[in-house]
């Protein structure tokens, strides 16, 4: 699927908050997660940004007329249009364009990120604990059993991990640039990954991180992994945009 015309817009248009994500090794993986999360293996990310946030209704609508995307298929639900909640119902696809029309009015090359830069930026220098913050169960973080009743939470609602980084394990799953497959770890490179050149799965699945306000344990593990087809539309799904330095 290509990649519709952009026609750059202005109109109310604010770049996205920008976080530097350092350089340097860290320990991608877990020994104790899913068998698509081994071998543990040592990679080393160079520095890029990432988004501060998840990309949100609001940002996604000035997106929608300079492209020829349709508003998502549950944009009129209340329980998914605050203007301030992750854009849901994003194809792969659609948050690719997205990327392209963003990088045509900022100049600057913006994308999806890899699943190793993920999980860099998600780790945040705590080495091969479980989330974001430590290895304390989700059910410790302030108020979880009253958010995410009936969809996403507003981003940036809560404290950012130690990189700066709002909402990175919860409140809708991120797709990532990466095909998917369960076994590349074991021959992905050191530096940089970039994910293999195809998807082994039939259909063929784009693989996606974090966790969902629809799941029964709303915050997932940093290592953990998911993915689904690039044209599918769920409403536990969004996006999150990384920039070249």
């Amino acid at each position: 699927m290509s990649s519709p015309v952009l026609q750059p817009t202005t109109a109310e248009f604010v770049p996205p908050a920008l976080v530097r994500i350092p350089e340097g090794y860290f320990l991608m993986g877990s020994d104790s997660g899913q068998e698509c999360e081994r071998p543990v293996r040592r990679v080393w990310i160079d520095s890029f940004l990432l988004a501060a946030t998840q990309v949100t209704n609001l940002e996604y609508d000035l997106f929608l007329p300079a492209s020829a995307s349709r508003p998502t298929p549950f944009r009129d639900d209340p329980n998914f249009n605050h203007p301030q909640q992750p854009v849901t119902g994003v194809s792969w696809f659609e948050a690719v364009c997205y990327c392209d029309w963003l990088s045509s009015l900022t100049g600057r090359h913006h994308r999806l990120p890899t699943e190793a830069e993920w999980e860099r930026a998600a780790r945040a220098g705590f080495e091969q604990k479980r989330f974001s913050w430590g290895d304390d169960p989700p059910q410790s973080l302030p108020g979880y059993a009253e958010r995410w009743q009936n969809g996403p939470e507003p981003v940036a609602g809560y404290a950012p991990n130690a990189f700066g980084i709002y909402d990175i394990g919860d409140n809708v799953h991120e797709w990532c640039s990466d095909w998917y497959d369960p076994n590349y770890y074991a021959i992905s490179p050191e530096r940089n990954p970039p994910g293999p050149g195809q998807s082994p799965a039939k259909p063929p699945r784009k693989s996606s991180r974090g966790g969902s306000w629809r799941h029964h344990i709303k915050v997932a593990r940093c290592s953990a992994r998911s993915s689904i087809p690039p044209d599918f539309q769920y409403a536990d799904y969004g996006f999150r945009v990384a920039c070249d330095l």
